[in-house]
C-alpha cells in the first residue's frame, strides 16, 4: 500500500525552490519536454515583479510523500476576470504530478478547498496564471515539442482531471505550417492585393526605436480585438510593458507587423522565433554555466516560428487584414529561414480564424483542453 500523501502550501524560499524542481522529476525521460528556465518560473510567481499579482491571489502547494515532493499545484483567484465576465471562477494551475491519481486528486482537492473558502463556484484550469500566459492541458499532438510559451504534460494528466470529475470547458487549437513541403497557395497573393487596395491597408514593420509608442498600439488593438472572446482578460498597462519588456530581447521586427487603415492603427500581428528549439538542449534550466552556450549555439538553428498575437480591431474585423498578416509572416519568416510555423492558440469555436488557416494551407496538429466544475 501506498504512504499517504500529504499537500502543504508553499512557505519559505526552500519550497519554492522545490516548487519550480518538480518537473524535473515528472519529465526526467521525456525527450519533447522542453525545461522552462527556472529563473524565468521564478519570475511568473513573484507576487512582487509579476504584476498579474496586483488584480490576483494565490496559494502555491507542494504534495509530499515518504518526505519527497511528488506534484505541485497553485489556486488562483484573478479578480480581473471575475470582473470583466461578471463570474465567480477560481483556477488552478502549475499543476505537476507523478502518475500516481492519489497525489493528483490530493493536490486538485487542496487547491479546490483554497477556492471554495473564498466563495468562488466555479473551479478552471490549468491556467498558468492565466489566459494571457499559458494555459490548457495538452490532449493531441504528444509526438513532438511544444513551440515557445506553449504546455506540454504527460498524457495521465488528461485522465487524472477526468476521474477527478472535472468536464471540458473549452479546446485550444494550434495549426501548422511546413513552407517547404505546403507552399502558400499562389491565389494568396492576389486576393491579398485586392484586398490591400479596396480597404486601402498599409503594412509596416514595428518600428524599434519607437518601442513605447509602439506598444501603445499593441494595447489598443489587443484589448480591442480579443474583447468578445471566451476567456479574454484585458491587459493592464504595467502588465503589457512586463510581458513587453520580456519579449523585446527576441522580437525581430520584420515579424511584428502593424497594420493601418487609412492611417489608423487596425491591427498587429506578432510572430517569434521558436526559442524551445534551443531551450531544449538547456537540460538544467539554468543559463549558467553552460546554458547561454547551448541557447547561444543552438539559436543560430532555428527554423520555426510561432504566430503568437494576430488581432484586428473590430471595427476593422471583417477587412481581410487577416490574410494580410497571414501573408506578409509567410513570406518574411521564408526569407529569414524560418520553414515553419505554428499559429496558437485559436479557440475551437472561431469558426472566422480556423477558416482563414485551413484555407492557407495549415491544419490543426495539437489540441489543449481547458477543464472546470461548478462548486457547491
Amino acid at each position: 500500500m501506498a504512504s499517504q500523501v500529504t499537500v502543504r502550501p508553499v512557505q519559505s524560499k526552500k519550497d519554492l525552490k522545490t516548487f519550480i524542481s518538480i518537473p524535473w522529476k515528472i519529465y526526467a525521460n521525456d525527450p519533447n519536454w522542453v525545461p522552462l528556465l527556472k529563473m524565468d518560473m521564478k519570475n511568473i510567481l513573484s507576487k512582487e515583479k509579476n504584476p498579474f499579482w496586483k488584480h490576483a491571489e494565490g496559494e502555491y502547494f507542494i504534495a509530499w510523500r515518504d518526505g519527497e515532493p511528488v506534484g505541485t499545484i497553485a489556486a488562483i483567484i484573478n479578480h480581473n476576470h471575475n470582473s470583466f465576465h461578471d463570474e465567480r471562477t477560481g483556477f488552478f494551475g502549475f499543476f505537476e504530478s507523478i502518475e500516481d491519481e492519489s497525489v493528483a486528486h490530493a493536490l486538485l482537492n487542496a487547491a479546490e478547498q483554497w477556492i471554495k473558502e473564498r466563495d468562488m463556484k466555479i473551479f478552471r484550469g490549468p491556467m498558468n496564471p492565466s489566459t494571457n500566459d499559458s494555459c490548457g492541458f495538452l490532449l493531441e499532438g504528444f509526438n513532438s515539442p511544444p513551440v515557445i510559451m506553449m504546455t506540454y504534460n504527460p498524457r495521465y494528466y488528461l485522465d487524472f482531471m477526468e476521474s477527478y470529475g472535472l468536464k471540458k470547458a473549452k479546446d485550444l487549437y494550434a495549426y501548422f505550417m511546413d513552407g517547404l513541403t505546403v507552399p502558400l497557395p499562389e491565389k494568396v497573393k492576389h486576393v491579398t492585393d485586392l484586398i490591400r487596395k479596396r480597404n486601402n491597408i498599409t503594412i509596416r514593420s514595428a518600428n524599434m526605436k519607437k518601442f513605447d509608442k509602439e506598444l501603445q498600439i499593441v494595447k489598443q488593438v489587443y484589448n480591442d480585438a480579443w474583447s468578445k472572446n471566451w476567456g479574454f482578460v484585458p491587459f493592464t498597462d504595467e502588465e503589457i510593458d512586463h510581458l513587453a519588456k520580456e519579449l523585446k530581447p527576441i522580437i525581430d521586427p520584420e515579424l511584428a507587423i502593424v497594420a493601418e487603415v487609412n492611417g489608423e492603427p487596425a491591427g498587429f500581428s506578432l510572430a517569434l522565433p521558436d526559442y524551445n528549439q534551443a531551450l531544449i538542449h538547456v537540460r538544467d534550466g539554468r543559463l549558467f554555466p553552460t546554458g547561454l552556450i547551448k541557447l547561444l549555439w543552438y539559436k543560430r538553428k532555428l527554423n520555426a516560428l510561432r504566430v503568437i498575437i494576430m488581432g484586428m480591431r473590430h471595427k476593422f474585423r471583417n477587412s481581410g487584414i487577416d490574410a494580410v498578416f497571414y501573408y506578409e509572416t509567410y513570406n518574411r519568416g521564408m526569407a529569414k529561414g524560418y520553414t515553419k510555423g505554428e499559429f496558437s492558440w485559436i479557440l475551437e469555436d472561431n469558426a472566422a480564424m480556423n477558416h482563414t488557416l485551413e484555407k492557407l494551407g495549415s491544419w490543426v496538429y495539437k489540441k489543449y483542453r481547458i477543464y472546470e466544475k461548478a462548486l457547491a
